[in-house]
């Protein structure tokens, strides 16, 4: 066969009939080897003039591809995978500052859409011209992501219909099965589709000026070509003629093009520090300095940052899930009340639930507190999350694939129905196991009415119906059904999110008397409608906000008195400020610094408990370790002790015959970015990967268990390269410069009167106006802004697809034009002259200091 094949010439086309006489074989036996080798990858063949013509191309792009096409060859020599990823690897860093810009082998082809106005764009620079040009279009898998899956590095974008060939291309991948036929019409669907899931556009860049035979949807983290910029640094080898660039006075760093940026060009930075946000000046380049693995990112499929050095915005950075805080006022303010939720719903599918039950650590960093008072946050998105209530415009999620795969999602807490929505919009199969009978978890169960409707839970929870979640409930996993039931059920990957649960026990003499009642278990009677007997003094002991919400419930379930006991002082009890003040005004009374020792108890029931004095609750290396005066007591009447001292996890027989561990404190161990645990196909999140935290927390680890389990279940795919590490850190606000800002009162809504309040289950707090909600989102500092690094850019556009703002655009940088592979020889010579000179200047201005 090789005989046959060193006869080919590169891109002329031959016959079996040119190529027989030059190897002494026959014609038939000839056309048969040319045949094989065309399947192989090693030629093409096309039909011209009726005849097969068969010729050479390019090793890379080019034949490495097309044998990498070969699906049955390369599964069966996973050696062509390897071979393509390390041809690359080794022959890519040779190119540093050779290729002048837009004439490397491949070439980033810009979005059409991103470019600004006042640049004009050559046709050469659209990929709608490629399509125009040509009639006959194929799609196939991805060679680069084919490669990575068959090594196991694959990042999550999957291979499948990435690739579109054009004209002679095409031809050849339908013939040889490498690709299927479609239309110009699919041909733009598909490259739609690729623009809306974050990926960008290349093409095979030696064809001749305006010519190419494929675009390619890449993603830096799997892409050979897109190696040369992100590993290798080299970006002028495949850039466009475009740079982005940023309208600060627009951007509100909401941070989408970040995200999305292929090459982790954009950074989110700020605006009011006076200190530079830009990035450090790059003096070093390719194109000036000897250039070798010191000045390589060989790690950069795990290291991406999305925050500059001086850090962003501090309501970003302070929110569990990152909400983008600023993108969502800024469209508020604007009225765009849909597209704002669709921004929270990217990381928070439950902005009504969270808009009523937050801590609101973004408003607590708020940059405004530092002028008045921070901005209304909250308020302002549970006004935005009010569209979610209306069926008539409440935002559907549109979804990005359709895998079909089948996946258990086990409790349909906040973290178990956060990671069934993300799994819903990838395409997944998704059933949620639910062993109450009622949907919401502690949202629904743990949560009282007067804090969170159960309407406003069910609201947000018909939109993952919708979407196509199946939901069982009253079915206990470990009991009811085993996971190998569901395995054998056709499950391919299970989500663990149970939530904790149980109550914690005292450990002091009497706590098993009659009387003596779990706070969790107290909450959820009362959710689900049962008859809850709180007649008398009420004494609850714990001083967080789930006890919080208990003593308020026991005064509506008809304690006549009830008393908080918690062992930290005022200023250090855990329960949030504005929950202790709404308590307060209920009349319930709190007693700090006081310990339980004993439960007092008469024929088997509690009258009473006896406390004593906690001096400290940590010793000197903060570890819980409370120290009492035994001498200081005090002694309380009790009909009723409810006790909210935490929350523990009951497994239940769900881990049964598992290799999944616990840790000490019965929490599920997980890898701490995966969240996958010892079972490779359990994944778990929420209270019972962290023990209890709030619900914001629970829903930012359904997310990334989502992004996991999707990676999982194909093959080949590792579930961190490629990843958003979502590292955010804040701006120092010691250096704000806030001259020149007026002083403009927060909104309000209606205080809520305490004795009212009391006496009802229902929610009597207000929602902004739209007056309110355009004063308030007014008071936003847009603090925040997003910088780009030019030189890390390659102009490829995907940045301005994820902005609402018009803040980020394409402006031409460059003015070059592509070449075919013949000329390119002195193209290169003339550039590598050229750099001689520009590294023997930039030496000498280095050892000037003429860059300090």
């Amino acid at each position: 066969m090789a005989d046959v094949g060193v006869n080919l010439k590169f891109r002329e086309p031959r016959s079996a009939e040119d190529v027989a006489p030059l190897c002494g074989r026959s014609v038939e036996e000839t056309s048969q080897l040319l045949w094989d080798l065309a399947m192989a990858g090693v030629c093409f063949v096309n039909d011209i003039d009726g005849v097969d013509k068969y010729w050479l191309e390019t090793w890379i792009p080019g034949v490495m591809e097309m044998m990498v096409n070969n699906k049955e060859n390369v599964s069966k020599y996973p050696q062509i995978a390897q071979s393509f990823e390390e041809y690359g690897r080794v022959r890519g860093p040779m190119t540093a500052g050779k290729f002048p810009v837009g004439k490397g082998l491949m070439r980033v082809i810009p979005i059409e859409t991103a470019i600004d106005g006042n640049s004009k764009s050559a046709s050469f620079e659209e990929v709608s011209k490629y399509l125009y040009d040509n009639d006959v279009f194929s799609v196939s898998d991805c060679a680069c992501r084919t490669s990575r899956e068959i090594l196991g590095e694959g990042c999550g974008h999957l291979k499948e219909d990435m690739c579109i060939q054009l004209g002679h291309a095409a031809e050849y991948y339908i013939r040889t099965g490498r690709g299927r036929e479609i239309t110009r019409d699919e041909a733009f669907d598909i490259i739609k589709r690729a623009e809306e899931n974050g990926l960008m556009h290349q093409i095979p860049n030696v064809d001749g000026f305006e010519k190419t035979h494929a675009i390619c949807n890449c993603c830096s983290c799997s892409c050979y070509s897109l190696r040369t910029a992100t590993m290798f640094l080299n970006n002028d080898m495949v850039r466009s003629n475009y740079v982005a660039q940023v309208d600060p006075e627009n951007c509100v760093a909401c941070g989408q093009c970040v995200i999305h940026c292929p090459t982790n060009a954009l950074k989110l930075g700020q605006k009011l520090c006076g200190d530079a946000q830009d990035f450090k000046q790059r003096v070093d380049l390719p194109s000036n300095s000897k250039w070798g693995p010191e000045k390589w990112n060989p790690d950069y499929r795990t290291n991406r940052e999305n925050v500059l050095d001086s850090g962003t915005s501090p309501c970003i950075t302070e929110c569990p899930a990152h909400i983008p805080v600023q993108g969502y006022i800024k469209l508020a303010s604007q009225g765009k009340y849909t597209e704002a939720l669709e921004l929270i719903k990217k990381v928070n599918p439950f902005p009504a639930v969270c808009g009523r039950i937050c801590p609101r650590t973004c408003e607590s960093a708020c940059t405004r507190g530092s002028i008045d008072e921070p901005v209304a946050i909250d308020d302002i998105k549970r006004f935005i999350a009010e569209q979610d209530l209306n069926n008539d415009v409440r935002f559907i999620p549109k979804k990005r694939h359709d895998y079909g795969k089948k996946i258990a999602i086990v409790g349909a807490g906040p973290s178990g129905l956060s990671c069934a929505y993300y799994l819903a919009v990838d395409g997944y199969n998704v059933t949620v196991f639910e062993k109450q009978n009622a949907l919401g978890g502690m949202l629904t169960l743990g949560i009282p009415s007067y804090r969170l409707e159960k309407n406003v839970v069910n609201a947000e929870i018909d939109i993952l119906k919708e979407m196509g979640v199946e939901f069982k409930t009253g079915v206990e996993v470990g009991k009811d059904v085993s996971l190998d039931d569901l395995r054998n059920q056709g499950y391919e990957a299970f989500y663990l999110a149970i939530g904790a649960q149980a109550g914690r026990k005292l450990g002091v003499e009497g706590e098993d008397a009659e009387g003596v009642i779990s706070g969790v278990d107290f909450l959820l009677n009362v959710n689900l409608g049962k008859e809850v007997d709180m007649t008398g003094d009420i004494v609850v002991i714990g001083g967080g906000n789930v006890a919080i919400d208990v003593a308020r419930t026991a005064t509506r379930a008809g304690a006549s008195t009830v008393q908080m006991f918690c062992l930290e002082d005022e200023k250090t009890m855990p329960a949030l400020d504005e929950e202790v003040e709404e308590a307060l005004s209920e009349d319930i009374v709190i007693n700090n610094s006081w310990g339980p020792k004993r439960v007092l108890v008469e024929d088997g029931k509690v009258v009473g408990i006896e406390f004593k004095k906690c001096l400290s609750v940590f010793d000197e290396n903060k570890r819980f370790n409370p120290k009492y005066d035994e001498e200081d007591i005090k002694v309380v009447k009790a009909d009723k002790i409810l006790l909210s001292i935490g929350q523990a996890i009951d497994w239940g027989g769900i881990l049964e015959g598992s290799k999944v561990e616990l840790n000490p404190n019965n929490t599920i161990k997980v890898d701490p970015k995966t969240l996958q645990t010892a079972e490779p196909d359990i994944f778990a999140g929420g209270d019972a990967a962290t023990g209890p935290k709030f619900a914001i927390d629970a829903i930012a680890l359904g997310l990334e268990g989502a992004i996991s389990i999707h990676r999982f279940v194909h093959p080949g795919q590792d579930l961190l390269f490629g990843r958003d590490r979502k590292e955010y850190r804040a701006f120092d606000k010691a250096n704000l410069e806030l001259d020149g800002y007026d002083r403009i009162p927060r909104e309000r809504t209606r205080a809520i009167d305490g004795q009212k309040a009391k006496v009802t289950f229902s929610d009597l707090r207000d929602t902004f106006t739209e007056e309110q909600i355009r004063k308030e989102t007014e008071r936003c500092l847009s603090c925040g802004a997003t910088v780009v690094d030019e030189y890390i850019c390659v102009g490829c556009g995907q940045c301005t697809t994820k902005c609402k703002f018009d803040a980020i655009s394409l402006v031409k940088k460059y003015d070059a034009k592509n070449v075919s592979f013949e000329e390119l020889k002195p193209e290169v010579m003339k550039n590598v002259v050229k750099r001689t000179g520009r590294m023997a200047v930039h030496s000498v201005k280095k050892g000037l200091g003429m860059y300090d």
